[in-house]
Order: structure tokens, then sequence, then C-alpha cells
């Protein structure tokens, strides 16, 4: 609403404390008060009870209610003594100015309570016979009948039933103390939610925040701290996350630029053949048979790019979609080495312990091709050797001739070629090294690459054990 007055929220928390406080307090001086005035209401009840013992063991000694009253004198004097036989007939009433009672006296309720529990009272109830308001005690006679004592509802009988009032202004004090202290409670209180409120604001906005602004040395304000520091921490990794997605897209970008540059050498080679075959029939058959041998290895060439494209382009969609099951890896590498050695000259050792990992195997196997094939087709070497100790820590190096310092930080880089022309005459798509990369990455590892007596790769697979499920 327009006109609605909207409070602060320390208003707000400073009035719904000392609305508590003063319901507290009020609710503690009225039971206070309460069990005040009825002891002191007992108190007077318990003194006229003992008028009305005196006179009930002075009947059952056989003299009569008038002696007795008038050998009892003050405070008797004072009081209306009553005495109602068990029909609820008045057969005795001292107040001698008034006509004699003779209605029931069985429906009054402190008779009521003495013909039910020995004894009764009634705090104020007017009196028909005479007029004026009593304080009514009532005790229970052997034979039945009821002797009740009745103290005049005068100014000092109200003064004395009333509680002292002491306590109502100790009551005040302690509430207003309590106030104070509410007031600079909610005030810190209120500090933390004003400064947590000046960071929302600025975080709808999209302003930056920086953690500098101090909060108060207790609980909420530590809260707000965590809070504030928490939400820099996620902005951060949000800035950084953008970052790298745009680093991604560059990258995306940078590789379809770069496959249609690797695409154009093979196709325009396999188009140059096949037009010199269409439109010259002619040719000799060895000729015939060279343009094939191109044409045929240019596919390969083809059909390899395409292949590592795909693995890198579904690396990158991210671990959580390649799927991964439990995989002999000592195995996986046996059949590797198997088949490389099948195709080259080089020995290749294999030193590793049974190793079982949870992983790709596509991936894992293309690990291990990768590497070779790139020591078989650069390094020059006469030998390379895999070792892996029982922790997954692997080793792949080869006795060649390695590469030159300034190209080791950059050979895992997608399209990186040492040697331009000598990688493509090799069948080389420029994409092992960063598939190997990545793939470690996607179980897990980090590899590097050095100069070592030739090149060599250290990276880790670490083993899958039943306590990791």
């Amino acid at each position: 609403m327009a006109g609605r007055i909207r409070l602060s929220f320390h208003s707000r928390v400073l009035l719904t404390v000392l609305l508590l406080c003063w319901m507290l307090v009020g609710t503690c001086m009225m039971f206070q008060y309460q069990r005040e005035k009825e002891f002191r209401t007992r108190l007077l009840n318990t003194e006229l009870q003992m008028h009305n013992s005196r006179i009930l063991s002075d009947l059952r000694q056989g003299d009569s209610i008038a002696d007795i009253v008038r050998r009892i004198g003050l405070p008797a004097n004072e009081l209306r003594i009553t005495l109602i036989d068990n029909a609820g007939r008045v057969i005795y009433d001292n107040n001698s100015r008034t006509p004699f009672p003779e209605s029931n006296h069985n429906t009054r309720s402190e008779i009521i309570s003495a013909r039910a529990k020995g004894t009764g009272y009634t705090v104020e109830r007017h009196s028909e016979s005479d007029g004026i308001d009593y304080f009514y005690s009532a005790r229970l006679g052997d034979d039945g009948t009821v002797i009740r004592s009745a103290a005049p509802y005068s100014h000092s009988l109200q003064a004395f039933l009333r509680a002292d009032r002491t306590l109502l202004w100790i009551m005040a004090v302690i509430t207003l103390v309590m106030s104070l202290i509410g007031y600079f409670v909610t005030r810190k209180i209120s500090l933390s939610i004003t400064r947590l409120n000046r960071f929302a604001e600025k975080a709808e906005k999209g302003e930056r925040i920086f953690d500098d602004e101090a909060f108060p040395h207790d609980e909420l304000g530590s809260i707000a701290s965590h809070i504030v520091r928490l939400y820099v921490q996620r902005d951060q990794q949000h800035r950084e996350a953008l970052r790298q997605e745009h680093d991604k897209i560059r990258l995306k970008k940078q590789l379809t630029n770069n496959i249609n540059h690797e695409l154009k050498t093979p196709v325009a080679s396999i188009l140059v053949c096949l037009e010199l075959l269409r439109d010259h029939p002619e040719l000799p058959e060895d000729k015939k048979r060279e343009f094939n041998d191109r044409i045929m290895a240019n596919a390969r060439r083809l059909s390899s790019l395409l292949d590592d494209v795909s693995a890198i382009t579904r690396m990158d969609e991210g671990a959580d979609v390649i799927e991964k099951c439990s995989v002999d890896l000592t195995r996986l590498v046996s059949e590797v080495v198997a088949e490389e050695q099948l195709r080259t000259d080089i020995r290749i050792s294999l030193d590793m312990p049974p190793l079982i990992v949870n992983g790709n195997r596509q991936l894992l196997e293309s690990v291990f091709r990768n590497l070779i094939d790139n020591a078989i087709a650069y390094s020059g070497a006469t030998e390379i050797s895999i070792k892996a100790d029982a922790e997954g820590h692997f080793t792949v190096r080869d006795n060649g001739c390695g590469i030159p310092e300034e190209h080791l930080p950059h050979i895992f880089e997608r399209f990186y070629r040492v040697d331009k022309g000598r990688s493509r005459a090799a069948g080389g798509t420029g994409l092992g090294l960063a598939i190997v990369r990545n793939a470690v990455a996607i179980h897990g590892g980090d590899i590097t690459a050095r100069n070592d007596g030739g090149l060599r790769f250290d990276f880790t697979i670490k083993p899958h054990r039943p306590s990791d499920d």
C-alpha cells in the first residue's frame, strides 16, 4: 500500500523483542500478584477458621453459641457469626441490626465447600440481609451444623487482601532495563543484516563485490562474512568458468579452422589424382598404380584425421559422458605393444605389474598407441620402453633424438608440429599428443614430457581398488 509505513529491520526486531519482554514480565507480574493475593486470602481464611474451630470446640462442650460469642469478644464482635443446621436454616446470627436470615444457606458456595471438604470460603459476596459485602469462611461441625464467620469487606480488608505493589515497581524497572538491553542487542544484529542487504543489492545489480567490509564479531557476523566470502569465491569461479567457456569456444573455432586447413591437402591430392586418371586413360599401369596409392594414402589420412577429431570432440564434452568400466590395463598395454611391434623394427619393451583401472578402454588404448606411434614416426630411436609401478606411475621413453627444448611446452597442443613437412609426410594429424593429454586428464592424471636421452613421457593412471567403491 502506498500509505503504509515501512519500518526498518531494526525497528521490527526491537518491537518484537520488546513485546516479548513486556509479555513475559507482565505474565510474571500477574502470576506473582495473584499468588500474593491468594496467599493473603488464605491467611485471612486461616485466621477466621481458627475462630470457627474454637466456637465448634466450645459447642461440643455444651456451651451456647451466644455465650461463646460474648465470651470471645473482639475480634468476634467485629465479625458476623452464623450457625447453620443440616437443612440450611440459620439457627443463630449475631447481627442484631437486620432481620433474622430465613433463606436456605446450603446453596452458598462456602457452605457447599464446607459440607464437601470440611472448610470453605468466599472472597467477596453481597449479603442479601444487610446489604454489606463480606469475606465468608465456613467450617463443618461434627453434627452436620456449619459455623460461618464473615468479615465485612471494608477499606482495611481490601487493603489487606491487595498485593504489595512494590513488586510492580521492581518489575517495571526490570522491564526498562531489558528494553535498553534489547535495543543495543537488536541494533548490533541489524548492523549485520543491513550490510547483508547492501551486499544483496550489489549482487542483484551484478556489481563487483569485494570481501572488504567488516562485520560484527558474533555468530551472525560470522555467518554474514562466510556468505560474502562464499559469494566472492563463487563469483570468481563463475568468471573463471566463463573464461574457460570462452577459451573452449575459441579452441573449437581454432579446431574447425585447423581441420579445414588439414583437409585441404589430402582432398586436393585425391582430386588431382582422380582428374588425371579420368582425363588420361592412356597412362601407363605403373603411373595409375602410383596415383591409386596416393589416393589410398590420403584417404587413410582423412580417415585418421576424422577419427582423431571425433575423439577430441568426445573428450571436450566432458568426462561425465564417457563410459568407464573395469579395465585390465596390463593386458591392454601388452596387446597394443604386440600389435605395434608387428609393424616396426624398433624394439618395444614392457615392464609393468598387474594393474586394474576404472576407465574407458578405447581412450586408454589411444594413450599408449599414440605415444608408441609418435616415437616410431619421429624419434629415430632403436628402442622404446614402457615402465609402470603398482601405483600406476608410467614412463614411456625412447632413445631417439628428442626434440628442441623450445618445442616441449607446445607438443600437447592441437595440430602443433615440430617439423610440419616431416609430420605430414609421415601421415600424422597433429592431434595424437593432444588426445593423449586429454585422455590422461579424464582418468585423473597429468602428463609431462622432457628430453632424457631421447623423449620421455611421465603420467599416472591410478589403479582401481575395492576400497574406492
